[in-house]
């Protein structure tokens, strides 16, 4: 089943037809304008405000400026782009709620009745919503890989063509049951320790479903034990078409100077995959929250990323990076639209 976007964007022509072209590509990413910072850091300075008396929002709209290459920007095409696959490791019993659940909230994004859709609103953001052959879940990861490579090659272009040129901020969210258990997997994969330190309740399973959890991701990453030094390959191996398509739009909105916000514990998964194959590879990304799933806050630390919001969430579908489009766009409004000392005739201390 293919769901069309709510808003058609354009395909752009394929920039990668295979695994080591996109592995490529994540080589030779741009990186952060450092004449747009001095300018931003320069107009932040003449600001009518003491120094640094808008903390961490000073520290937002220099980098966002950054990347754009502008000295007092604004947010103005903010873009969401919610992804949904299905996974066959739910055949294991990982999540409370049955695979149709994935199709039926699909459907209800597309009629406008999800947090996402009322988080959109209030920031202003345009919403898609793409579903991955929903009919066709991924393989059962335990058993073999959960997608071909050809497959995940495909999935990543879907990210990479979802992201609309116009934008100039990007969230990417979710929805697939199942995916907290292939985050898990990822995460144990791409960062070591033990199931235990990665499994969390999702759905809402119980403590004997959070058994099944651990003892499934650890199975998995025996059965892929040969290829978890290759974070490319554990994304084919254990993620699932919804990971893999927002780690695409995550590297097209890097090639575009698209500044994105990381949502919860799958979005930075899937995002941790591309930081392991090249450091430094979501320089461009902020992330929006800290979820309530208890190995994100972990996540995060491993990679460096202090989150804008700490609200105990746990809805994924990006609704806590759509909340903090709202924190990047303040950022920026005071930073590019507040008055100068001189344009203000307030003298400076």
């Amino acid at each position: 089943m293919e769901i069309a976007l709510e808003s058609r964007i354009p395909a752009m022509p394929h920039a990668f037809s295979n695994l080591t072209e996109f592995a490529t590509i994540l080589t030779a990413l741009p990186e952060i304008d450092p004449k747009a910072m001095a300018a931003a850091s320069d107009h932040n300075g003449q600001l009518t405000k003491p120094p640094g008396a808008l903390g961490r929002l000073e520290e937002i709209a220099i980098w966002y400026a950054g990347w754009r290459g502008e000295g007092a920007p604004h947010v103005k095409y903010p873009q969401v782009v919610v992804f949904a696959g299905n996974h066959g490791v739910t055949q294991q019993g990982v999540s409370a709620f049955p695979a149709e659940v994935t199709e039926q909230m699909v459907l209800n994004f597309q009629r406008g009745g999800a947090a996402i859709n009322q988080l959109c609103r209030v920031a202003g953001a345009k919403m898609d919503v793409i579903a991955l052959d929903l009919d066709r879940p991924t393989a059962d990861f335990t058993a073999e890989a959960a997608m071909p490579e050809g497959e995940l090659v495909a999935a990543l272009q879907v990210g990479w063509d979802a992201v609309d040129p116009e934008a100039d901020l990007l969230v990417v969210g979710e929805m697939g049951i199942g995916n907290t258990t292939s985050a898990a997997a990822i995460a144990n994969a791409i960062f070591g320790g033990d199931a235990d330190d990665w499994v969390g309740r999702g759905t809402g399973v119980d403590d004997a479903g959070l058994s099944v959890k651990a003892d499934v991701v650890r199975r998995a990453l025996a059965r892929h034990s040969d290829i978890l030094a290759h974070p490319l390959q554990v994304l084919a191996a254990v993620g699932g078409r919804e990971l893999a398509a927002m780690a695409g739009a995550i590297v097209r909105a890097r090639v575009a100077r698209i500044p994105v916000i990381l949502d919860g514990f799958i979005c930075t998964a899937a995002a941790s995959v591309l930081e392991r194959q090249m450091k430094g590879a979501l320089d461009h990304c902020l992330a929006g929250h800290v979820s309530a799933e208890q190995a994100h806050h972990a996540m995060l630390d491993k990679l460096g990323k202090v989150p804008l919001l700490s609200l105990g969430l746990r809805l994924g579908e990006a609704s806590g990076a759509a909340l903090a489009i709202n924190i990047v766009t303040a950022a920026l409004e005071c930073h590019s639209g507040m008055a100068t000392f001189a344009d203000a005739g307030v003298s400076e201390g």
